[in-house]
């Protein structure tokens, strides 16, 4: 009953939410990576996203001077994961953080000795799990990407981790859709992640960011920059990711061309 209300009421919302055209078209226009999506995906994608910042709240920190336009590109950029896939994808948190830049983070670990460490982190990108997303400019600035290693987008990589988390925990495993199968992307994606780990492991030169080698997550949210930002690369590199990627996202870039 609660699944079919939240279902009305989303669209609802979806029919009489709308971004200010000339609000889309210049928040757009700044983002290269929707350049393949057809006329008929812009305008999914606007509604998506108008839906995005209905139940979202936007909090800019550290005296960020948070604009519209900024918030429609986070937005935008957010829903174009779930373009083809469940708004419910993003249920469960309600908030985005936005910093001018890297922001410190405090970390504790305890070693093998049992000794505990405390250490800080500059970040660029960060998702809680029940909590928000938080996310630098300077990262995020789409104008930035282009001086950026191949296939980097920050909005997506957070965005991607939420996604991860719809499992509980961000394990590079979300919860596949009915018609892919646990083996063939557990093989899959263990092999290329095993492969990344062997040639840094001896010095080589790797295909997509090193980042992506701290942990099956990151792998996970590392590859689905790639997918959007890079389609072309992620096909010739690895292109078993790219097939899974194609079947989890419901999209394929390459064909959107």
């Amino acid at each position: 009953m609660l699944n079919n209300l939240k279902r009305w009421y989303r669209s609802t919302v979806l029919r009489n939410t709308r971004i200010p055209f000339q609000l889309w078209q210049q928040s757009i226009s700044g983002l290269s990576l929707l350049n393949r999506l057809s006329t008929q995906q812009l305008t999914r994608l606007r509604k998506l996203t108008g839906l995005f910042l209905h139940e979202k709240k936007f909090t800019a920190a550290a005296g960020m001077d948070l604009s519209e336009k900024m918030i429609v590109q986070i937005a935008a950029q957010a829903c174009l994961l779930i373009l083809n896939r469940n708004f419910s994808d993003f249920d469960g948190w309600h908030e985005v953080i936005v910093y001018p830049d890297a922001f410190i983070v405090d970390y504790e670990h305890v070693d093998d000795a049992g000794v505990l460490h405390s250490s800080e982190r500059a970040l660029g990108g960060e998702a809680w799990g029940k909590g928000p997303v938080i996310l630098s400019w300077a990262d995020a600035d789409p104008h930035r990407q282009d001086a950026r290693h191949t296939g980097s987008n920050v909005v997506l990589h957070e965005f991607a981790h939420k996604l991860d988390m719809l499992n509980g925990v961000a394990n590079g495993m979300p919860v596949l859709n009915k018609d892919m199968k646990r083996e063939d992307w557990t093989r899959i994606f263990s092999r290329a992640y095993d492969r990344l780990l062997r040639e840094l492991e001896h010095g080589h030169h790797v295909s997509i960011d090193p980042y992506a080698a701290h942990s099956p997550a990151e792998f996970f949210a590392v590859v689905s920059e790639y997918f959007f930002m890079a389609p072309e690369y992620l096909q010739d590199h690895y292109p078993g990711i790219y097939r899974e990627m194609s079947l989890y996202y419901r999209q394929n870039p390459l064909q959107q061309a």
